[in-house]
């Protein structure tokens, strides 16, 4: 009876939830976009009278394009590894969290539904973030 020694790939602690923090801020980053060009459009997937804490449902429309812009640059710098990506990620998963909190009124269940990707994202890039390595 011969033994084989079997060699297992082990993936750094915490890399996968990397990886999984790209995507949701990648997926996030383009439903910003897409709720930012719909309110900037005014299509009729909004209530035509919407309250928001501030601002009308335009400037929300270009605020929401703005933080999808940098939600996507962030996966991309978070797939490339490093601090940078990390602190970038997790400003802009912030900014994204406060934004959804602020536009609460024009869509309530978009704005929960990115609100929990935000808060995910950022408990993976504070939890599994620091460790410098390329996913």
């Amino acid at each position: 009876m011969s033994t084989s020694s079997v060699h297992r790939y082990e993936d750094p602690r915490g890399a996968n939830w990397l990886v999984f923090a790209g995507v949701l801020l990648m997926m996030n980053g383009i439903l910003n976009a897409i709720y930012g060009i719909a309110a900037v459009t005014t299509s009729v997937f909004f209530d035509p009278k919407p309250e928001f804490i501030f601002g009308d449902l335009t400037l929300w429309g270009w605020i929401n394009i703005l933080v999808g812009a940098g939600q996507l640059f962030a996966a991309l710098s978070i797939w490339r590894g490093g601090q940078f990506g990390r602190l970038f990620g997790i400003l802009a998963g912030s900014i994204g969290a406060f934004a959804a909190l602020l536009s609460f009124g024009g869509a309530p269940l978009w704005s929960a539904s990115v609100l929990s990707i935000d808060v995910l994202l950022i408990y993976a890039l504070v939890r599994y973030g620091g460790q410098h390595q390329h996913v």
